[in-house]
């Protein structure tokens, strides 16, 4: 099976309609996420749409839980809080349940899924160093973990000791354990403005990073158009 994993969406429909496309083209057979598929961007109900009508699984990120709960906003920087207040005016109450009923972890076909860290995973913890990775190594029984939230491609590779880097393809060793950031469909902050996702083929034991050009000026087209924050519309660029 060659499963797309896909994280951070972020409400970016141009992004994620180009992965969609050349992950089918690569010969993806199923689509799961890693969760966060709303925020900052200007189609949360329109991604979360595509999502359903391709049997997405997915688990739920810090916005999915921010956006579809009552939590006080006044915690969060200016540019965060008003994109999340605007993502919660648009979502319908039917979406808003979706999100909140999502799962924090998901185990699918021998791998594992969560947005930050299984080292509790409701406090969204980043994964960002070795220590990070140890902590959540503990938790990790399965032999491949997929996260996202950092928003940046890296494979974390547990034997004897924990190594991590960045990646383009890996091959998965019996011997060890694999926690997998697949990047940012739709907000990539490694300095690559292209959309990030993972190809995972569980036959082949294969892993594979795949980055895709989308039409970003039609969604920074759209951020400016919502009223969103112009930030937003600036990052896309940066790739950061």
């Amino acid at each position: 099976m060659i499963y797309a994993i896909l994280g951070d969406i972020h409400a970016n429909l141009e992004a994620l309609q180009s992965v969609i496309s050349d992950a089918k083209q690569q010969g993806a057979q199923r689509f799961v996420c890693t969760g966060d598929i709303v925020g900052y961007n200007a189609n949360p109900s329109e991604c979360l749409a595509q999502l359903n009508q391709l049997d997405c699984a997915f688990v739920k990120g810090n916005h999915d839980e921010y956006c579809s709960s009552r939590i006080p906003l006044n915690i969060f920087n200016p540019s965060v809080r008003d994109s999340l207040r605007w993502t919660r005016q648009r979502l319908t109450r039917a979406e808003k349940r979706i999100l909140k009923q999502a799962p924090l972890v998901m185990d699918v076909d021998g791998f594992t899924l969560v947005h930050s860290s299984l080292h509790h995973p409701d406090q969204w913890d980043y994964v960002l160093n070795t220590q990070n990775a140890i902590d959540h190594f503990r938790n990790q029984f399965s032999p491949v973990c997929f996260i996202g939230h950092s928003h940046i491609p890296t494979a974390f590779v547990k034997n004897n000791r924990v190594e991590h880097g960045s990646f383009e393809s890996l091959t998965i060793q019996p011997a060890y354990r694999y926690l997998i950031n697949v990047g940012s469909v739709g907000q990539p902050r490694d300095h690559n403005p292209d959309a990030a996702y993972v190809l995972y083929d569980t036959d082949q034991a294969r892993i594979n990073l795949r980055r895709v050009a989308y039409d970003r000026d039609q969604t920074q087209k759209k951020i400016r158009a919502a009223g969103l924050p112009f930030r937003n519309a600036l990052r896309l660029d940066r790739g950061r």
